[in-house]
């Protein structure tokens, strides 16, 4: 029986991060992730794209991984906004809320790849992958499970080591074992909407802008990428979905060319398409005894307006200033309170901006396209409101992570 101060289960990006706050403090720290980092089959370091906020920017700078990072990402230095078919939309330029950028795009795979490299020397962090936790025990007393290696050895299992920990975090994605072992309930709400994501190429070089279109299906994000291509999400009816995917490649083009227009060019190649259902998972609370929930175990949201990890990764910075700051006990119910108050008017506003936005513009109620229309011109005519949305990647409500206002954790 191994004792931890810490297991976080799920190593994805908020997880992986979250360990290497951690790293130094003085906590000993288990992380147990399903698959190996290198993994073509690691879904969460796959080809899709991320839009950093400068919060998150500071975050993984404060890690020591924004390095490894910045030499693939491309700067968001304008951001467009439009409702297919109408007259209305928006426009907002960083030069003119006095900032270098919006923002940053970065493929997972290349966040994965920096999170995980600094990880391998991180100290006070024991990394097991791939492996699973088996029979998960939470009492006040503290944490119990079994890590169960899924390297094959000769007699065709793999090893199996007991511990205890006297907190779980639960890093493992929107279908969480962590948080029902830990008995916390979530709503799940179907968007009925499928988001394809693929990289494109066109005939010119992109220029740092980042656009978002509602359309009558869902709303499709085109964002810049290092090389001078594009990341495309587009989402879509399940049956629409169905239909886009079998498409070959010209004929795809040729649709998006038609729903999306000229403003990128022409559009001249695609990449492998992915897809996968949009829904909002929302955890009933995010911390229990001796659990806590970060990520998409707390709440998976539209990637509408790219928060979901940003959010995410605001969850990880201030649970390890929280920790850090009280080692004596990481799972104390005082301090678990206290993540959870002051993560909640953060949680919060995203989850009403992007559910809000989704329903907003998936109104076909008569005229509501044409008051969305004005609004969105009243918008672009707006200083003080261009300023509000600019700061939407900060956060929302509540106190800032130090990492993220680019400080120390402690």
């Amino acid at each position: 029986m191994r004792e931890v101060d810490v297991v976080i289960v799920g190593g994805g990006m908020v997880g992986a991060s979250l360990a290497l706050a951690l790293a130094g403090t003085g906590l000993a720290v288990t992380m147990i992730e399903g698959v190996a980092p290198g993994s073509d089959a690691q879904p969460s370091f796959d080809e899709r794209t991320t839009a950093l906020g400068n919060a998150s920017r500071r975050i993984f700078e404060g890690l020591g991984v924004w390095a490894g990072i910045a030499p693939q990402a491309a700067a968001i230095r304008t951001i467009h906004v439009s409702d297919a078919g109408r007259f209305g939309f928006a426009r907002l330029d960083a030069n003119e809320q006095g900032i270098d950028a919006f923002g940053y795009v970065v493929t997972n795979r290349v966040i994965g790849a920096a999170l995980w490299a600094r990880l391998s020397e991180a100290k006070g962090i024991t990394l097991r992958a791939p492996a699973h936790p088996e029979g998960l025990e939470i009492s006040p007393e503290g944490v119990r499970l079994t890590v169960v290696d899924d390297r094959k050895t000769g007699n065709g299992s793999g090893t199996r080591e007991e511990i205890t920990a006297r907190l779980v975090v639960a890093a493992d994605g929107a279908h969480s074992s962590v948080r029902a072992a830990a008995g916390i309930g979530a709503t799940v709400e179907d968007y009925e909407q499928v988001a394809i994501a693929t990289n494109l190429a066109t005939d010119r070089a992109h220029d740092g802008t980042a656009y978002e279109r509602f359309t009558p299906t869902g709303p499709l994000a085109l964002l810049p990428l290092f090389d001078g291509s594009h990341g495309l999400v587009w989402s879509k009816t399940p049956p629409e979905a169905i239909r886009m995917l079998a498409l070959d490649d010209a004929s795809f083009l040729a649709e998006l060319q038609q729903c999306f227009g000229w403003r990128a060019g022409r559009f001249t190649r695609v990449g492998r398409r992915a897809s996968y259902p949009l829904k909002l998972t929302r955890a009933a609370t995010t911390v229990s005894t001796r659990a806590v929930l970060i990520g998409n175990a707390a709440q998976a949201l539209h990637p509408v307006a790219g928060q979901g990890f940003n959010l995410g990764l605001r969850d990880a910075a201030m649970l390890a200033e929280v920790l850090a700051g009280a080692p004596d006990d990481p799972g104390s119910a005082d301090l678990l309170t206290r993540f959870e108050q002051w993560r909640s008017g953060d949680r919060g506003g995203v989850i009403r901006f992007t559910d809000g936005l989704i329903k907003l513009f998936g109104d076909t109620r008569p005229g509501m396209g044409l008051a969305r229309n004005f609004g969105l011109l009243l918008f672009d005519l707006t200083p003080p409101a261009k300023s509000a949305l600019a700061r939407v990647s900060a956060g929302f409500a509540g106190p800032a992570p130090r990492l993220a206002r680019g400080l120390a954790l402690r």
